[in-house]
């Protein structure tokens, strides 16, 4: 024990060379999330902020939030689309306040700076003072004074942007194979959005990217997704990381047909349960795979999941070391027929935040906030699968892999080579 310790204020380090320990100070240390603002939301990676047909015509923008700092979504004059940050280069006002809009030009409410929707400063009311009094020097140069303009990709739909222009292209920054996975689902086919949900969850932003990086948990807690089949670590499937960084997860698997292996100690597991109407839980393929399961993790924010038809994206904005908020998208394709987003939409009601299988990870994250806030000098295990971050190479999701992968990466961001 560091000379230093206490069991409310621990020694800032970590327990071991590998990311088998992962010290509970790290979701409950202020300094630290100040830390992961500035070199993660703020940093060389992609967040996601939007879908490009929410804006689909020139001067639409939509409102959208990185880390604790919000920025627009814009459709330009030449189609593009600009993402800047959300201030005013004169005194640093919210320029828009509105979650989706329409404007010509961006105009602070303040002192009336006007910006073009590439983030050009267009005008400042009193340049030359009034009659000949007051105004600005002459040497004042408006190409100066622009709001600051995210760099951007565009995945078929998918709009990603990054305050470091340093970021890698997406299909670099995933790997191979995270980036087919993601074009399986943006796979150029124009999508449409279903709507929307948000939550409040006490915790750390990081325990959700767990929650999702973490296959088991699934076949222990969630009734409806082992009773019903529709996702179960005994399912053929496969389990993928990225080389690169260890960060990127995607986990796919073919919904059980055949008879359920493992069950014992599932004790959620309720094999007589049906429903009354039970078109909730069944899909049409439309794929040309046998996949009915697919969740993706982007470090460091988003998730990508196709339920069998329900498509969805979450994003998580930290508010604190003790606080986050998921926001949850619901998509389809603009040219699915009628009874197809009718069946995503049905589908819909297994997640969000009164989902019949989400409110379960609802609740038992607002236990880990519970049981972490309380006792920062503990350390969490992981070693389920190994100590590594390699990924079964059977495919099997019987592993905390993909959570070793994530903190590999986090603590390389954060601490360097520090151990």
């Amino acid at each position: 024990m560091h000379a230093t310790d206490t069991e409310l204020n621990p020694h800032k380090k970590w327990p071991r060379e590998d990311c088998s320990r992962v010290p509970l100070w790290v979701y409950t240390d202020k300094d630290n999330y100040r830390s992961e603002l500035e070199r993660i939301f703020y940093g060389p990676f992609w967040h996601f902020v939007g879908i490009d047909t929410e804006v689909p015509n020139t001067g639409d923008f939509k409102r959208a939030t990185i880390g604790e700092r919000t920025v627009l979504m814009t459709r330009t004059e030449t189609g593009e689309i600009s993402v800047l940050q959300n201030n005013c280069a004169h005194r640093g006002v919210e320029l828009c306040q509105a979650k989706f809009g329409h404007q010509k030009e961006i105009m602070c409410p303040y002192h009336q700076w006007t910006y073009d929707l590439k983030g050009e400063l267009m005008g400042v009311p009193f340049r030359r003072g009034i009659k000949g009094k007051g105004g600005f020097p002459a040497d004042f140069d408006m190409k100066e004074h622009g709001l600051r303009v995210l760099k951007v990709e565009n995945i078929n739909g998918a709009v990603f942007a990054s305050f470091d222009h340093s970021v890698p292209p997406m299909e670099e920054y995933l790997g191979d194979e995270n980036y087919f996975y993601l074009k399986r689902i943006f796979n150029g086919r124009k999508v449409k959005v279903l709507g929307y949900q948000r939550q409040r969850i006490k915790g750390d932003w990081k325990l959700y990217m767990e929650n999702i990086k973490d296959p088991y948990h699934a076949s222990l807690l969630h009734v409806f997704l082992i009773s019903f089949g529709l996702y179960r670590i005994d399912q053929k499937g496969v389990t993928i990381t990225d080389e690169r960084t260890r960060s990127h997860n995607v986990f796919a698997s073919v919904r059980n047909t055949g008879e359920a292996t493992g069950t014992m100690e599932m004790k959620s597991y309720r094999p007589d349960y049906t429903l009354n109407d039970m078109r909730l839980v069944k899909a049409a393929p439309e794929y040309n795979d046998e996949i009915t399961i697919q969740i993706q993790t982007i470090f460091p924010d988003l998730v990508l999941q196709q339920q069998d038809n329900s498509l969805q994206l979450r994003y998580v904005i930290p508010m604190g070391p003790n606080e986050f908020e998921l926001l949850w998208t619901y998509f389809g394709y603009e040219d699915d027929d009628e009874e197809t987003t009718m069946r995503r939409l049905r589908q819909a009601n297994l997640t969000g935040p009164s989902g019949f299988v989400s409110v379960d990870d609802t609740e038992v994250l607002e236990y880990s906030c519970a049981g972490i806030q309380a006792n920062p000098g503990n350390t969490a295990v992981l070693e389920l699968g190994g100590r590594g971050a390699a990924p079964p190479e059977d495919g099997n999701m019987v592993t905390e892999g993909p959570i070793r992968g994530f903190y590999e990466y986090y603590r390389t961001i954060m601490y360097g080579d520090q151990d």
